[in-house]
């Protein structure tokens, strides 16, 4: 029997996982259907199936268990209101034991209702907190749960909390359509020209934005086929030098040798490497290069040095 893989998503804006829908070919995009996973069973949505997913992590795919039920539905809508009850108690039960710059930052239950996870993060980036105090605590109010504290990310913090975006967008794009999040460094800032000022490169996690991958690779291959800054070339309105390259557009700005120092933009196909014309023109004026050891039989040195044309041979 051919498989059906589909991919499923457990978070609104959040990362695909795969699973073999073959025993249930009535599900469509948008139904919630209940699966097993190593954090126990959990009820995800089906996004659609994937016509060349990759290979399964432990040999085969899991199963799914069964599509949900409208009952289904209303446990979760359950679930959600005691993740943020268990929240709540888990942030006055940190300020209690006085955890210094954790935060809470949500619960999840598993869709059993035994197990939850506690998201968590930290100003501490280097060291792991001590949770022993909080997990006792927690304890004592829920005796019958397994509690299980994840520490995430900055960026993964933005993507829950949400809000306004650092460039004045309403939604952030963390939490609007990014389900993974790209390795971003300084680099890709300053191959797109982008001022390195902390306020215009840094997200409101704290950390390099996101978007400055967007555009990167385009800028890369742009740069490859632009003449450089400083580079001179030739213009439909004369020589000049390269003072910025616009990849985007495929063009530069150029500043001509004239005597206002006039600066004007061309596109790519309008330029002419100066260096390779004028390499041409060298070669055009210098004596015979065609024989070895200075002995010209076609008589083109003797024509340049009396100032006519070189005779034509049989060569």
């Amino acid at each position: 029997m051919q498989r059906t893989i589909v991919g499923i998503r457990f978070q609104k804006i959040g990362k695909l996982y795969h699973f073999d829908a073959s025993r249930e070919p009535d599900l469509v995009p948008g139904d919630f259907a209940v699966v097993e996973t190593s954090r126990g069973i959990q009820l995800g949505q089906v996004m659609g199936v994937v016509a060349d997913p990759p290979k399964p992590p432990k040999g085969t795919w899991k199963h799914i268990e069964r599509k949900a039920t409208p009952q289904d539905l209303v446990i979760r809508q359950s679930l959600e209101q005691k993740e943020t009850e268990l929240m709540i108690a888990a942030r006055a039960a940190a300020s209690e034991h006085k955890y210094q710059g954790l935060k809470i930052v949500k619960a999840e239950f598993s869709f059993d209702g035994r197990n939850v996870a506690l998201l968590y993060n930290t100003d501490d980036e280097k060291n792991e907190p001590n949770l022993g105090k909080l997990r006792g605590a927690l304890k004592q109010d829920y005796p019958d749960l397994t509690l299980e504290f994840r520490r995430i990310g900055p960026r993964d913090v933005a993507k829950i909390i949400g809000g306004m975006g650092a460039c004045g967008l309403a939604s952030r794009c963390c939490s609007t359509f990014l389900t993974e999040f790209s390795p971003v460094s300084i680099k890709m800032a300053k191959a797109q020209g982008i001022s390195l000022d902390p306020n215009e490169i840094t997200g409101m996690c704290g950390r390099l934005r996101c978007c400055l991958v967007y555009e990167y690779e385009q800028y890369v291959e742009a740069r490859k086929i632009l003449p450089k800054r400083g580079k001179r070339v030739v213009t439909p309105s004369g020589e000049g030098t390269v003072l910025d390259s616009f990849p985007l557009k495929d063009s530069v700005l150029v500043r001509l040798n004239d005597e206002t120092g006039t600066r004007a933009e061309f596109l790519k196909h309008e330029l002419e490497p100066w260096d390779e014309l004028e390499a041409l023109r060298r070669k055009s004026e210098g004596t015979c290069d065609r024989h070895e050891g200075g002995g010209c039989t076609c008589g083109k040195g003797d024509a340049k040095a009396e100032g006519g044309e070189a005779p034509k041979t049989d060569d």
